[in-house]
């Protein structure tokens, strides 16, 4: 959480080798309600691939419409369902199911429904990374309870390779 002091453990994996092969974080980010999880960064991984999982309450309306050119993003449920609109199109991806969204696609999420949902984001390549969610939670945290400065959640966005949309 922004603002509190909290631990970050990793875990590693050696081949037969001794060769690092993966690692995992247990941090995580509160983004409001969401929290997220990074299981791989893109660091880790030779910069191939970013792994997060995600969980929304249910009823929340998150994010902002938006894309992303440098990278695809490909989300698998877990548990619950998010309602995802993409160029305007609506899909639910519920435990099980697999959405791909590829670069420049205009999309958004919310959890329409009555359980929190819990999804894993692969990004591909991994230029994704905590960072920018961090930086998302700080601009929600220094609202103090009205709505986030839509500059500056625009200007971390773009900083960190997404686009807001219209």
């Amino acid at each position: 959480m922004i603002g509190e002091e909290q631990e970050t453990r990793r875990y590693r994996w050696e081949d037969q080798a001794g060769k690092e092969v993966a690692m995992s974080t247990s941090e995580e980010i509160r983004i409001g309600q969401i929290a997220v999880r990074f299981r791989l960064e893109g660091q880790e991984s030779g910069g191939s691939v970013a792994v997060f999982e995600f969980d929304v309450p249910a009823g929340a309306r998150v994010p902002a419409a938006h894309s992303h050119d440098a990278y695809d993003e490909t989300i698998y449920g877990l548990e619950g369902v998010l309602s995802w609109t993409l160029e305007g199109t609506k899909t639910d991806v519920g435990a099980g199911d697999v959405l791909c969204i590829r670069r420049g696609v205009v999309h958004r999420f919310d959890n329409d429904h009555g359980v929190e949902a819990k999804m894993l984001a692969i990004v591909s390549p991994g230029i994704l990374g905590p960072e920018y969610f961090r930086e998302i939670a700080a601009v929600i945290e220094a609202s103090t309870g009205g709505p986030p400065d839509p500059a500056s959640l625009a200007e971390v966005m773009r900083r960190h390779g997404l686009t807001p949309a219209p």
